[in-house]
């Protein structure tokens, strides 16, 4: 009878404390300087059935920073956004709910709305071209024939932002890469994955504490 009254009580400061820095998260976002906040996009498409798919890099990686950080995610205009500070700095961390091909309207609106510098966005994607778990920071590119970067690209109408690419290597028999990007992690990649999933979060940090340039130094190829 004490446990389940205990038990109660915690679950009852738990529910209080997620309240409170629900209501805290847009308000300290609001007054934070422009230039101290980040938008860090993970891309993915909404959906069970994709929540462990290759493609859904973008959205794991955050899932797994949320969860570290004891975050909780709420669904608000064209996606599910979270935030929180780390030595001055405000990480506004974001997933598209607009499914991948029109990420862009919500980066876009997210980047306006929080009215965060260009270079303070940072895109999260998979990449077929890099070996499994591979980190590769860039500065611009192409959108290598990614939907979702294309319709980022289009909306902010440059190549220039930030992007983040997760490696998920290129296993697939011709004809197949549809069936790849879109299918779940294999055992050996799910055995790894969880140490993938903490290097990705360091840079992530690193992207906002230490700058682009410091980050791509430490990180790429690593």
């Amino acid at each position: 009878m004490l446990f389940y009254f205990y038990g109660n009580i915690r679950a009852i400061c738990k529910f209080i404390r997620n309240l409170f820095k629900r209501k805290s998260s847009s308000f300290d976002a609001e007054k934070t300087d422009p230039m101290k906040k980040f938008l860090i996009v993970g891309l993915g498409n909404i959906g069970e059935k994709y929540a462990n798919t290759r493609h859904n890099i973008g959205f794991k990686i955050l899932d797994t920073l949320s969860e570290k950080e004891d975050l909780t995610f709420e669904t608000q205009k064209l996606g599910d956004i979270t935030s929180y500070k780390l030595k001055g700095r405000m990480f506004i961390l974001l997933k598209p709910n607009t499914y991948m091909n029109l990420s862009g309207k919500a980066v876009q609106y997210w980047l306006t709305k929080e009215k965060i510098p260009l270079q303070n966005l940072l895109v999260i994607t998979d990449d077929l071209n890099l070996p499994f778990g591979s980190l590769r920071l860039k500065t611009k590119g192409s959108d290598g024939g990614h939907n979702g970067l294309k319709d980022i690209q289009d909306k902010l109408q440059t190549t220039k932002y930030n992007r983040f690419r997760f490696g998920i290597s290129n296993e697939f028999s011709k004809g197949r890469q549809v069936d790849y990007v879109l299918g779940e992690w294999n055992d050996e990649e799910i055995s790894k994955l969880p140490e993938r999933l903490e290097k990705a979060i360091e840079l992530i940090k690193s992207f906002g504490l230490a700058g682009v340039s410091n980050t791509m130094n430490s990180f790429n190829g690593k």
